[in-house]
């Protein structure tokens, strides 16, 4: 009988890997004040670059911000950011996210790869493993602000931010033009189907500004993203003008605000970086 008590309390001490992972992610997440996932209702809206260009804005106002790329398949931030290298293991055999600037950290899973060309070929559950990874098993410290990357659409990865991150707050970024605008109206409803807050909406792409003339041209039209907003009740964040600077900044891998601080794409980014700061108080 003694040696079944042994072998029981034995058992109950084993670790659950699962049970460990979980406390680590609250763990995280407990010194993260404000975690946004940005998405979108189709993919070539921008998404990426409004993640990215937002979290510098607010870094360079003085906050700390972590930016996590959960677009395993597509995973552009490193690039746009003219990141190289692996993830380093810290002290306390956590992943140490890559630095940006001093107080702008990125986790994507580019960076756990040894080749920036391989597929990623996942299916949910180890998404969801993944997912969970980047939160419970990086090194974010304390944060201010975590903007969340996802993917287009509302599938694996942001459900699972979902499920993950309870108090994640939505950014919903489209296009003015109708097509964007019926694929938002998806991303809002599944918001409220898994009862995520929509914390606002941006509108990119929205008219653009002749460099000869200075007439302005809404090529995808105007005004549409703030409409549907207002409609669904929604807090509206600003418009991001057109600007071929930002496709050549991304590929460059430097950011619009830094090399065209003067820029009306810097400016709106700017404005909407005080909106978002303005709304957390």
């Amino acid at each position: 009988m003694a040696q079944i008590h042994e072998n029981m309390n034995a058992a109950t001490q084993k670790k659950d890997p699962q049970a460990e992972q979980d406390a680590a992610v609250v763990k995280t997440l407990s010194h993260i004040k404000h975690k946004l996932i940005v998405m979108s209702g189709k993919g070539g809206v921008g998404k990426t670059s409004t993640s990215i260009n937002l979290a510098i804005a607010l870094a360079n106002k003085g906050y700390q911000v972590g930016i996590m790329d959960v677009d395993l398949h597509g995973p552009d931030v490193p690039r746009m950011l003219g990141l190289k290298g692996m993830l380093d293991l810290s002290g306390r055999k956590k992943l140490e996210p890559i630095h940006r600037m001093e107080n702008l950290k990125v986790v994507s899973i580019e960076s756990l790869t040894m080749s920036k060309d391989d597929a990623i070929i996942w299916r949910g559950p180890i998404k969801y493993s993944a997912i969970k990874q980047f939160i419970g098993d990086v090194e974010w410290g304390n944060l201010d602000f975590l903007i969340i990357d996802s993917p287009p659409g509302t599938g694996d990865e942001p459900l699972t931010i979902a499920q993950t991150i309870q108090d994640a707050k939505a950014i919903i970024v489209t296009t003015p033009q109708e097509v964007s605008l019926a694929d938002v109206r998806k991303s809002i409803s599944f918001c409220k189907t898994v009862k995520m807050e929509i914390f606002g909406m941006i509108e990119n792409m929205s008219g653009f500004v002749c460099p000869h003339c200075g007439e302005k041209v809404d090529i995808f039209g105007s005004g549409g993203g703030e409409r549907t907003a207002a409609a669904a009740s929604i807090p509206f964040l600003g418009k991001i003008p057109m600007d071929p600077k930002v496709v050549a900044c991304g590929d460059d891998g430097c950011s619009i605000q830094e090399k065209y601080a003067d820029s009306e794409v810097a400016k709106a980014i700017s404005s909407i970086a005080d909106r978002v700061a303005g709304l957390v108080k």
